[in-house]
């Protein structure tokens, strides 16, 4: 099919999103290469652990990227651009409250968060540490957050992409700087990426701080819109926590099926996360092209534009699961795994593979009910689709790490069946700002 004008829109904000996408999970790997070469084995096991219960903390939270994008592209399309405005800001509002809570809440719960991973004493420790340092943090980092939803609201994925590569930049050299030259320990690698993190959400400020004055907009919180902004997230939380549940319940199945299936399981959860975060990239497109369509009131743009991401969903769906397929008999190899794991990997990744195009229209319809302000379906899908992956997950684990796998491939097949039951209906094409 040729490349169509609406096709060149997605790939304009896709590829960005993209890169800023896989620029997320390198702080954390540069956390990790650090602080293995300079501080050993248990420091990284102590990282893995606040790791852990940071990446559960920012999952969470992305409701503040998600929603924000849906509400201020709604705006945009609308014309109203200084509603939109007011818009993000109630959102960076909402941000640095949820923030400032957490560190509240955190701080003096940090050794018990810690326990309950059941760590050794010098692991706790320091995973002690390195967690409440990265609490001071959070408010910048939710603030990226819905900063970054603010920029994509205004079909803007490029700027993002900047912050995000600068960021990863300078946490690597504040790390290594901290944890190789001033010898500060795990604490040197908190900091370094507490102050990167803070940097990006300044930056963010400062652009819709700028935009927000070019307006005329008032920079004070709006009661009323930070409180629509919680409740709308408050249906993307509900999501979250339903994908985070069946994440979790893979895990813990696969970990009481043997070490070989458990390293097999982690390792094919890599690779798809990876190809995740390339299919996320059109979702990300579809939240923002739909807001923005919508608001103008104009569903047949909506309509078009779905199909097209739909489309890009399919057939990049299709050429990540050859890339799979192809990469397939050297994979093992590249994560060093001893002959049992290398037989169980070899096997899980042929699932792996041919999910991938049902991945993608999953992640597109996603992207674009979001876009919609359509939550609160998405909502009430995320505990069906959950509740039917449950027995399934079950069901599996009594027959190796394959059939759970394919208990996943149960749970993006429901997806399909809710998210493209929903889009082939009208309720969720409401125009208008």
């Amino acid at each position: 099919m040729p490349i169509t004008r609406r096709d060149r829109e997605i790939l304009r904000l896709a590829v960005p999103a993209f890169g800023a996408l896989v620029a997320e999970p390198l702080f954390l790997l540069a956390d990790y290469a650090i602080v293995g070469h300079g501080l050993g084995t248990s420091a990284v096991g102590a990282l893995g652990v606040a790791g852990t219960i940071l990446a559960t903390m920012v999952n969470l939270c992305v409701f503040l990227a998600y929603g924000t994008t849906a509400s201020v592209a709604r705006q945009t399309g609308a014309g109203n651009h200084e509603r939109a405005m007011r818009s993000g800001l109630d959102g960076i509002w909402l941000a640095l409250a949820i923030g400032v809570a957490l560190v509240a809440v955190g701080w003096p719960l940090a050794p018990a968060i810690v326990d309950l991973f059941g760590a050794g004493a010098e692991q706790a420790e320091q995973a002690v540490t390195y967690l409440r340092i990265s609490l001071i943090g959070a408010p910048s980092l939710l603030v990226v957050l819905a900063g970054t939803g603010v920029l994509r609201g205004l079909q803007d994925t490029v700027t993002p992409l900047a912050v995000a590569g600068g960021s990863f930049a300078l946490n690597a050299a504040l790390n290594a700087w901290f944890v190789l030259g001033l010898h500060w320990g795990i604490a040197g690698s908190a900091w370094g990426t507490v102050l990167a993190q803070t940097l990006g959400a300044a930056v963010y400020l400062v652009v819709v701080v700028r935009g927000a004055r070019r307006l005329g907009t008032s920079l004070r919180p709006s009661l009323i819109g930070v409180t629509q902004a919680g409740t709308a997230g408050f249906a993307l939380l509900i999501r979250t926590v339903c994908l985070r549940v069946v994440l979790v319940v893979a895990t813990v199945l696969a970990t009481r099926m043997g070490q070989a299936e458990l390293a097999a399981y982690a390792i094919a959860t890599q690779v798809w996360t990876l190809l995740a975060f390339a299919l996320d990239a059109i979702a990300i497109a579809g939240q923002a092209i739909t807001g923005r369509t919508l608001g103008a009131g104009d569903p047949a743009a909506t309509r078009e534009a779905t199909r097209r991401m739909v489309w890009w969903g399919v057939w990049s769906g299709v050429v990540l699961g050859v890339l799979v397929l192809v990469a397939r008999p050297v994979l093992p190899g590249l994560f060093d795994a001893d002959p049992q794991v290398a037989e169980q990997l070899l096997a899980v990744l042929w699932p792996v593979a041919l999910f991938q195009p049902i991945c993608g229209v999953v992640f597109v319809l996603d992207g674009v009910l979001i876009g919609a302000g359509d939550q609160r379906y998405l909502a009430w899908a995320g505990v069906w689709t959950t509740a039917a992956y449950l027995p399934a997950a079950l069901f599996a684990a009594d027959f190796g790490i394959v059939a759970l796998w394919c208990a996943l491939g149960v749970w993006m097949i429901a997806r399909l069946i809710t998210l493209g039951r929903r889009a082939t209906g009208t309720a969720w094409l409401v125009t208008g700002a």
